[in-house]
């Protein structure tokens, strides 16, 4: 018997070994015929996940051919293909139209809006709506700043913050452009802390399988930078934010199958991002939660898809009390609440690069923290490849994820490991010079960041002389620096100036004499990865 799995990249791996787990032949597709995690499954097909009808009629001769059990996906934008062969088929699976609802984000608004479910004021947009009197149309509904971003796309690509008049052109030609329908929408910026959480509806219950808080930086993009699970929350908080999930799902129709959620908690209490009808991408349904929880959550989607009763979810799991808070007090209650709750804290952590071209990877000292549990480069981070600090959650160099029952330990180890990742940048290239220069774009203002700021001309002009040849730098370093008060701590890879210099005297112990001014300006707007580029350049 099979299961046809949607997607072949390393997120779709869980799904792949869980369906094996539980006996069946898997069966992957995926428009990639290099994607990862091909190796793992019994059989391969290249169709594309945009293309439902050929999927439709590719389960149709798998059923015909061995029987057909499940259409599964994790981690993609197309948990619409699944629902919809699933429905075709008469398997179990959310609604086509549910499924649809959870995928293109104007229509998910006007559900959570006929709802009354908490969520962003918005507009939709598509190519012929943008002229000069756009703008002027979106301000009265809403102020600066605003969200722009396609209706129907995952990773935050397109996605982005629009903080004044000359970002917002550009902002949304490219939504439009990344969107698989044409179609943007505009939305108002929330204020306050992001979650992320998955869940599973199952005969009319629905059971939280993970509750993370997501750590979003730099602006104007929403670069995660990790996510670290379990949130710790008061429990008042807590419930609301598992209510108002709940609240939308259901708005959305969405009954058999995975659901998650990102969500903020503002001054108003919870308003909700996005609700997807399938599990998340990420690492976090497929690795930090099993860690964190002992459950595996994919094997336990599977058997719902399966049309099987996922026993371990129901013996694992704990009642939540329903309390959406005063925004939703009329609202009826969705489903019975639950939660398979966290017993220890997973925390996954990405490494970024400043723009340039890959000459060679390295860990710069050897750890053996056994806290550390996956280091997970991007296959798209190869020598003489490009690199640039990530505008969107799919450029990120790669990830970390660290375990431990403490959760200042997980986190620690986590960063630890993240700050001992090192990409050599060639030297004398133009995208690494220009990022030194700080030159940005019109409508990318402070992008991309300082890695630990910028000195006054003043206090820069203290900074005079050469570093001699071969001179540790960590015994150099200028007191102007060490004495700022406005420099951030660590750059975005967690390493103090301090820790930055005492790596560049591991990588180059032998370096030539160094313009003394250059070098520290080129640390403190690139850290690390700036001072070996300046070292080894002309």
């Amino acid at each position: 018997m099979n299961v046809l799995i949607l997607g072949a990249g390393l997120m779709q791996k869980p799904a792949i070994l869980s369906a094996k787990e539980l006996g069946y032949k898997t069966v992957v597709i995926d428009a990639d015929e290099k994607a990862v995690s091909i190796p793992f499954a019994d059989e391969f097909r290249q169709i594309d996940l945009k293309d439902k009808e050929g999927i439709l009629a590719f389960a149709k001769e798998l059923k015909e051919k061995d029987g057909l059990k499940a259409v599964f996906t994790a981690g993609t934008d197309f948990s619409a293909s699944v629902s919809y062969v699933a429905q075709e088929l008469g398997l179990p699976s959310h609604t086509f139209e549910a499924a649809v609802n959870a995928s293109e984000k104007t229509k998910m608004r006007g559900c959570f809006e006929a709802a009354a479910v908490p969520s962003p004021k918005f507009l939709r947009v598509g190519k012929n709506d943008i002229n000069k009197d756009l703008l002027g149309k979106v301000l009265e509904i809403m102020n600066f700043p605003i969200v722009v971003k396609p209706v129907d796309n995952m990773g935050a690509r397109g996605c982005r913050m629009v903080r004044s008049d000359c970002e917002f052109e550009k902002a949304i030609k490219l939504a439009v452009e990344c969107s698989r329908t044409g179609y943007a929408i505009v939305e108002e910026y929330m204020e306050g802390p992001e979650y992320s959480i998955d869940a599973l509806v199952y005969n009319g219950t629905f059971t939280v399988t993970g509750f993370a808080i997501r750590h979003i930086k730099y602006p104007p993009y929403f670069i995660e930078v990790g996510h670290t699970m379990p949130a710790l929350l008061d429990k008042k908080t807590h419930d609301e934010l598992i209510s108002v999930f709940a609240l939308g799902a259901k708005s959305l129709g969405l009954t058999t199958g995975a659901a998650k959620a990102d969500i903020k908690y503002t001054k108003n209490g919870p308003m909700i991002g996005e609700i997807a009808g399938r599990l998340s991408g990420g690492y976090m349904s497929g690795w930090t939660y099993p860690y964190s929880s002992d459950l595996n959550l994919t094997k336990q989607g599977l058997l719902i898809a399966c049309g099987q009763e996922p026993e371990a979810l129901i013996k694992n799991r704990q009642k939540v009390d329903y309390n959406p808070g005063p925004m939703c007090q009329n609202a009826g209650k969705p489903y019975e609440l639950y939660e398979v709750i966290s017993k220890r804290t997973s925390a996954e952590r990405a490494w970024m690069s400043i723009p340039g071209t890959v000459e060679y990877i390295e860990n710069i000292t050897e750890y053996t923290d056994k806290a550390v549990f996956d280091f997970l480069p991007r296959a798209t981070v190869e020598l003489g490849g490009k690199v640039d600090f990530p505008r969107n959650n799919v450029e990120k160099c790669g990830n970390v994820i660290a375990v431990s029952h403490n959760h200042e330990i997980a986190m620690q180890s986590a960063e630890d490991a993240v700050s001992n990742v090192f990409i050599t940048l060639k030297p004398d290239t133009k995208e690494t010079e220009d990022f030194l220069n700080r030159v940005t774009l019109e409508d990318e203002e402070a992008f991309p960041p300082d890695a630990y700021g910028k000195l006054s001309d003043e206090d820069l002009s203290k900074i005079n002389g050469k570093i001699a040849e071969n001179q540790k730098v960590s015994d150099c370093i200028p007191e102007v620096i060490l004495n700022c008060k406005g420099l951030n701590k660590t750059d975005w890879n967690y390493n103090t100036i301090k820790q930055t210099a005492e790596k560049f005297d591991i990588l180059r112990p032998k370096h030539s004499e160094l313009d003394a001014k250059r070098f520290w300006n080129a640390v403190l707007r690139g850290g690390l990865q700036a001072a070996v580029y300046i070292a080894d350049s002309k």
